[in-house]
C-alpha cells in the first residue's frame, strides 16, 4: 500500500467552506461510504460534524471522520 501525507479539501457544512487534511486513503474511504450511502460527500461530512460537536468533549473533525470511518469497517 502506498501512503502519503494528509491532502488538504474544502468542504462546506451548512453552507461553510472549512478546510480538512486526511490521508488519501481516508478521503477514498469517505467517498465509498457517502456513495454507499446515497448522501454527498459534504451531506455525510457535516452529519459526521453534527454527531462529533454532540460529544462531552469533541475531537477535531479530521479525527472524528478517521473514527467515524474505523467504527463503520468495525461494524461490517
Amino acid at each position: 500500500m502506498t501512503t502519503s501525507g494528509p491532502v488538504k479539501r474544502s468542504v462546506l457544512i451548512a453552507g461553510h467552506a472549512t478546510s480538512i487534511s486526511l490521508e488519501p486513503v481516508f478521503w477514498e474511504a469517505l467517498r465509498e461510504a457517502a456513495a454507499a450511502e446515497g448522501l454527498p460527500l459534504n451531506a455525510l461530512v457535516a452529519r459526521i460534524d453534527a454527531e462529533r460537536i454532540e460529544a462531552a468533549h469533541p475531537p477535531n473533525l479530521a479525527s472524528a471522520i478517521r473514527v467515524w470511518l474505523f467504527e463503520r469497517e468495525r461494524q461490517r
